[in-house]
């Protein structure tokens, strides 16, 4: 009987959204709100000859994809959008052909799933302008558009959309109607935008509630960040991931602040429920984003293994943001370590256990096993020697360490050691007791 309990409760685990962080690309840090079908397709096909074999699953079209004449750097205001009778948007089918005649993500979600990965979109909070005014009808419901919305309840950034106010009469029905369309295209993930900073609970809990009633498993991300820790328990309970930061772009002020910001969150990520440090701008970014030209990432090849040290030891989701068909290779690289990898995804509790100025360990547990993993950084201008003890971490004196990046053992090591790193620079070490 209990070999059967626990198949259950693996099949169970397997079944729940983001039991693990997920791993997957999103357009914005490439493509911002211009993305194309093609450009999914190029990126999803990448991915699955790839990176999928590493954990990678998810495809995420970003914002505006219902906005026919979408433009780089920046938001149209009053765009008119792409939209159905009842108040619901959908691709713009100049942009996605596949959309044409009310069809919507389902052939794209197709393609993608028949490729053994996943598909994600983005949405904002609320209801379209366009639908309040015209006071379309709610589908399945009696009520309309102008019954719900709260014209005052508006996005700083985006003029798309009013909030619902949820304590009106049709408010659920209206996130019901609009979750029951995305599980007919096969949505799996949503990335849910204007409404973690500050925190619109009621909303949050209404797609919750819309996503559970389709019985799809799909992960709900919110954004933008930060996201506050007072929140923790509401956000565990009604996202599987949550931003604890303002987006996150290729320069080193804003990766020395995540730091402070991922010490906040340390230890509070588990199955189904995590902080996400946001996107990782690797690779090649740009082409027609939000922010900056057409580039490769400005961080360094130092820079870039610290930012994936630091959200693999952290556990943060993995979202990456450069234009997969034209990666580079020392990129890719990052992408396929499958020990480094192993960190986000199989490790628990990584939380900072020293930090000296600019001298950083972060420590978590691997599972199954009595071995910690341990990140060493130097976020100083010059080089430096940083010493790690285990004690400390509290292991015993002999520990066999192995380097997670060069996928080299360096021996059995008593007592510590004292790494040597350039500046921005990081490694990332298994110690096992001995």
């Amino acid at each position: 009987m209990r070999f059967f309990a626990l198949l259950a409760l693996a099949a169970i685990a397997a079944a729940q959204p983001a039991a693990t962080p997920p791993m997957g690309w999103n357009s914005w840090d490439a493509y911002g709100t211009t993305v194309t079908e093609d450009e999914v397709l190029a990126n999803a096909n990448y991915m699955a000859r790839n990176l999928k074999q590493f954990g990678w699953q998810y495809i995420v079209v970003d914002i505006q994809w219902s906005d026919p004449n979408a433009k780089a750097h920046g938001y149209r205001p009053d765009a008119v959008l792409a939209m159905d009778d009842y108040g619901r948007l959908l691709p713009a089918p100049n942009r996605f052909p596949s959309s044409s005649d009310g069809q919507g993500f389902k052939a794209i979600a197709g393609r993608i799933h028949s490729l053994g990965l996943k598909f994600g979109i983005h949405i904002m909070r609320g209801i379209p302008r366009r639908a309040v005014k015209a006071n379309v009808p709610i589908a399945g419901s009696k009520f309309h558009a102008a019954d719900i919305a709260d014209i005052y309840s508006v996005c700083p950034w985006n003029t798309d959309m009013y909030g619902v106010d949820m304590s009106r009469p049709g408010a659920q029905d209206y996130y019901d109607s609009l979750l029951q369309l995305y599980a007919s295209w096969g949505v799996d993930y949503i990335k849910a935008d204007d409404i973690a900073r500050p925190v619109h609970r009621e909303e949050i809990a209404a797609i919750h509630k819309a996503i559970a009633k389709t019985g799809r498993p799909i992960v709900l991300s919110l954004s933008p960040g930060p996201a506050t820790i007072k929140d923790l328990a509401f956000l565990q309970e009604n996202a599987n991931m949550w931003r604890i930061a303002d987006d996150f772009w290729d320069d080193f002020r804003s990766l020395r602040q995540m730091f402070v910001l991922l010490s906040i969150w340390a230890d509070v990520g588990k199955p189904g429920a995590w902080p996400d440090a946001d996107m990782l701008p690797l690779g090649h970014i740009g082409l027609r984003a939000e922010r900056g030209d057409n580039r490769m990432t400005r961080f360094t090849h130092d820079e870039a293994q610290t930012v994936m040290t630091l959200w693999s030891i952290a556990q943060s989701p993995l979202m990456f943001g450069g234009d997969l068909p034209t990666n580079d290779d020392f990129t890719l690289s990052l992408l396929t370590n499958e020990e480094v990898l192993a960190v986000n995804q199989k490790a628990a509790h990584g939380y900072p256990i020293s930090e000296s100025g600019d001298r950083i360990t972060w420590v978590a547990n691997a599972i199954g096993s009595n071995a910690k993993y341990v990140a060493v950084f130097n976020l100083g201008a010059a080089p430096a020697a940083i010493r790690v003890d285990w004690p400390a971490l509290k292991l015993p004196e002999l520990c066999a360490v192995r380097d997670l990046w060069q996928k080299k053992d360096l021996g059995e090591i008593r007592t510590g050691t004292t790494v040597q790193l350039p500046s921005h620079g990081s490694v990332l070490y298994k110690l096992t007791p001995l």
